[in-house]
Parts: C-alpha cells; structure tokens; sequence
C-alpha cells in the first residue's frame, strides 16, 4: 500500500466510526424523526480543530474534520444531511 492509500483508508475507518456513533445517537431523537444535530455529534466527539499553521490566522477551532468525514459519508448515500435554519442535522440513510 502506498502512504496515500493508508491515508485515504484511516480517513474511511474514520468516516465508518462517525456513521457508527451518528447510528448509536438517532434513538435519543427518535421524536425528531432520528435527525441528530451536528452540533451534538462534533461537541461529543471533541471534533473541533484549528486548520491554519499557527503562524496563520484562525479564531479558533472548526469543525472541517467533522464536515469532511460527513461529507465522505454523505458522498457513499451512508448518511443523509437537513439544515433547518442555521442548525445542520444527520441521520443515517437506511437502504
């Protein structure tokens, strides 16, 4: 395997373990049709970081690894994205 194809696999496993904890929260919003916020999702898995060399500018962390792992998901239909109003929500895509 090269260096790229071990990154690209460890960004996968990561992914699969966000869509496993997004899988184990959807029955606490089993009343909001199992839509869980982005904001609980990153706020539990401590998915803030700063992306900028620190000799750049960035008022604090951000949520880019949380927002590029989903996306992954979201790109293989292995979950599903709302945003209502300035609030973003995930669930996974049962097939």
């Amino acid at each position: 395997m090269t260096r790229k194809d071990v990154i690209h696999k460890l960004l996968d496993d990561a992914a699969i373990e966000l869509l496993a904890f997004i899988k184990d929260c959807e029955s606490k919003f089993k009343d909001s049709d199992r839509w869980v916020p982005a904001a609980e999702i990153k706020d539990n898995l401590d998915l803030n970081f700063v992306a900028v060399p620190r000799s750049g500018k960035q008022y604090g962390p951000k949520g880019w690894v949380f927002a590029t792992l989903a996306r992954m998901l979201e790109d293989k239909s292995l979950v599903e994205y709302k945003k209502t109003g300035s609030r973003a929500f995930y669930r996974s895509a049962h097939k």
